[in-house]
């Protein structure tokens, strides 16, 4: 008889993979999202800058080509160009008619002031719009359509189309098109080019853009009287060079926008009048198309669909213009989205504009602040007679919260085992599933160390793990630090010394990054060393400390007992106690001899995961701790002094500061690399130097800084990013937990930290 073995039951998930699996699954749509954000922004200063040009723009102007290959009737004929049947024809304007053109807007001072005069006068006019001006100001086309005015196209950004590629002459058609759409609903079958005048200007290298738009169904329109108002003549001069000799019909040019136009508002209605008087009508282009009896439909055959009857001539509102087509389906959607993201772009970029000169300003500031506060700091705490009060010498409780800490564990008892202050070390170990807590009796009983004491718990959090380890102390002061950490021997001495000071109630140690022999650690020893310390050396002396590190901190026992203990309410428990001890009334102080060596994250990947759980662990305890803004005494001093200090300058400007960067790249790139590079390395120079600064206070090596404008390029925005996707999970309602890094236990001792 044989017996089926029993079918082995698969593992149920702990809790804590559980929670790590979930919280994996909702970062990477979140990751994304902050990507995307920062792309969109980036993409609104693109757009913004192609609109002024400042984007393939292309200031070449053509003059002095041959025109040995355009046909002569072409040079010699009328200001209208059409290609009927494939074969280039040109029309005349008749006899005593005026086609009004105006060329270059809409402009949101000049135009509105020009359709008023056509208004009052009950004169049509035909404009040559510019795409990117039509998509910042569509309500003025809208009227300008509405009141039967005609309108054709001038490119999107106004460059010279004999200079430029197919694609590029097809996306500067296509898109004035969309903007065209997008503000009254239409399209036009009219051209004229930038930079042309009568058809005798036509070349041979322009030629053949005009026969391109031609197969298209373009009617390339050109001049045969120009006002020359550009230059700024005077009002008579512009009447008397837009007025056409002997009688004769002109298409005539004016302008409306692309400079000061205020002598063309004042020619224009002394124009009109006198050539009322002359016996002069006024029409469109398609007027004088149809008066030269040509079909309205052969005019656009290949830019849309039948054209609009209606009487050219005249000045009724109500008069529609055959050259436009109504836009319908994709291409109005198109328009009207085009329309809608410049709207976006035009309200964003000059607010971000502000935004940013506020935030560099604060910047700035904020180095002279911190290298002026921590200068003072460290000549009062470094001076002779300085002094907390008498000498602490009494035991401290050292507790090391301990999460699978096997690699690095039993570095941390060596070196607490060289300590020259009386201690004992309380080894909380928080559910370990690799033998953690063996590995820490093992190194204690090899090191003699008769005052360690292993305490285990089911796995429940690192502040769970705290709180056991202070209810367990035994001594009135404890010290916590992490479980990859190493003291030096005179670490504890130095940390606890300012407790002389009955007012003091924590104490934040100096934390160092121990492997910084990579490209990633040396980046994170600059940000330790400048940022962190300096920072601490100017909140101390504010007395608005905003956190306590993990890593090397000091606790009176009754006052953690007394705001609660390490709380679970967030993900940066040390912030969270620091601000508590703060509202309590203690004092929070920083203690730079006090040194422990850390090892930082070893990958990106890793770093972006401490780095996110400590931006949204800082966000979830500023909003925990939002009334102490309006408390009274210690609580209102944090709350009106260091809160706004973290949230302006470790929230609010770093989420700017990339676009500092992508405002830089852009003005390398398109406005003025030379201006913009010499103001980037000036800011980098300012850096550089806050840097070494700390780096002197710390007695640091200086080689290190070689780093930093590299730390500038990549690690930085790497940070903008987490801080970006913080926020994100912040406003989405987003949880996480503690997440635990992987550790290699290089950091041995604090002498080969240093090396």
């Amino acid at each position: 008889m044989t017996t089926t073995p029993p079918r082995r039951r698969r593992r149920a998930p702990t809790r804590i993979e559980r929670a790590a699996g979930k919280a994996a699954a909702l970062q990477r749509p979140r990751v994304i999202l902050a990507l995307l954000l920062l792309l969109a922004l980036s993409s609104v200063m693109l757009l913004d800058g192609y609109l002024r040009a400042e984007v393939g723009g292309d200031e070449r102007v053509r003059d002095g080509a041959s025109s040995s290959e355009v046909p002569e009737k072409i040079l010699d004929g009328g200001p209208i160009l059409t290609f009927r049947g494939g074969r280039a024809t040109t029309i005349s304007v008749p006899a005593k008619t005026i086609a009004l053109t105006f060329d270059d807007g809409p402009n949101p001072t000049w135009t509105p002031q020009v359709l008023e005069i056509l208004r009052r006068y009950d004169v049509p006019g035909t404009f040559f719009l510019v795409g990117s001006m039509v998509s910042r100001y569509p309500g003025i086309v809208r009227t300008m359509v509405e009141e039967g005015n005609e309108v054709g196209i001038h490119t999107f950004t106004h460059v010279d189309l004999s200079y430029q590629s197919d694609a590029r002459v097809d996306r500067e058609m296509q898109q004035t098109q969309l903007a065209l759409a997008g503000a009254a609903g239409i399209t036009t079958t009219l051209f004229r080019a930038p930079y042309s005048s009568e058809t005798d200007a036509i070349d041979n290298y322009s030629w053949p853009v005009y026969q391109r738009l031609g197969r298209d169904g373009y009617t390339s329109v050109f001049v045969d009287t120009d006002s020359d108002d550009w230059k700024k003549p005077g009002v008579s001069k512009i009447v008397r060079w837009a007025t056409p000799k002997n009688g004769k019909g002109a298409a005539v040019l004016f302008h409306d926008a692309g400079g000061e136009r205020s002598q063309t508002i004042e020619a224009l209605p002394r124009y009109i009048e006198k050539m009322k008087a002359k016996g002069y009508t006024f029409t469109t282009v398609s007027g004088v198309m149809e008066q030269d009896g040509a079909s309205a439909g052969s005019a656009g055959a290949g830019a849309g669909g039948a054209p609009d009857s209606g009487s050219p001539g005249g000045g009724s509102a109500d008069r529609r213009q055959a050259a436009h087509r109504t836009a319908t389906g994709t291409l109005l959607y198109e328009g009207r989205a085009l329309v809608l993201a410049v709207a976006v772009a035009e309200w964003a970029v000059p607010a971000l504009s502000v935004g940013l000169v506020i935030v560099g300003v604060a910047v700035m500031s904020r180095f002279g602040m911190m290298l002026v506060l921590a200068r003072r700091h460290h000549r009062q705490r470094n001076r002779r007679r300085f002094g907390w009060g008498p000498v602490v010498t009494r035991p401290v409780s050292v507790i090391v919260p301990a999460y699978n800490e096997k690699e690095c564990i039993a570095n941390t008892l060596a070196s607490l085992a060289r300590s020259t202050h009386p201690i004992e070390v309380i080894v909380v170990d928080d559910g370990s599933t690799d033998g953690t807590s063996r590995i820490a009796r093992e190194a204690a009983d090899a090191l003699g160390m008769t005052n360690v004491r292993v305490i285990r718990q089911e796995n429940a959090g690192k502040p769970a793990a705290l709180n056991n380890g202070v209810r367990s102390a035994r001594y009135d002061i404890v010290v916590m630090m992490d479980g990859d950490t190493v003291f030096e021997a005179d670490t504890v001495r130095q940390l606890v010394q300012p407790f002389a000071d009955p007012g003091v109630g924590a104490v934040a140690g100096n934390a160092k990054v121990g492997n910084r022999g990579t490209l990633i650690g040396a980046w994170q020893h600059i940000e330790y060393v400048m940022g962190f310390n300096l920072d601490r050396r100017m909140y101390d002396l504010l007395r608005c400390m905003p956190t306590i590190p993990g890593a090397i901190g000091a606790f009176r026992r009754e006052a953690v007992l007394q705001v609660g203990g390490m709380s679970e309410d967030t993900l940066a428990e040390d912030t969270d106690i620091t601000i508590a001890m703060h509202r309590a009334g203690w004092r929070v102080v920083y203690q730079e001899h006090a040194r422990a060596w850390t090892e930082a994250p070893g990958s990106l990947r890793q770093l972006w995961s401490q780095r996110y759980r400590w931006s949204y662990g800082t966000m979830q305890a500023l909003w925990k701790h939002r009334k102490s803004l309006t408390d009274k005494g210690p609580s209102g001093r944090f709350g009106r002094v260091g809160m706004p200090l973290v949230v302006v300058f470790q929230i609010v400007t770093p989420v700017f500061a990339p676009l500092i960067d992508v405002f830089t790249v852009y003005s390398m790139v398109f406005v003025d690399f030379r201006a913009a590079l010499y103001a980037w390395l000036a800011v980098l120079g300012i850096q550089l130097v806050c840097a070494a600064y700390a780096f002197r206070l710390d007695k640091e090596k200086y080689r290190y800084l070689l780093m930093m404008p590299l730390q500038q390029l990549a690690y930085r925005q790497m940070m903008y990013l987490v801080l970006i996707h913080s926020c994100v999970t912040a406003l989405t309602g987003g949880r996480l937990r503690w997440q635990k890094l992987k550790r290699t236990g290089e950091v041995g001792t604090p002498a080969g930290a240093d090396s």
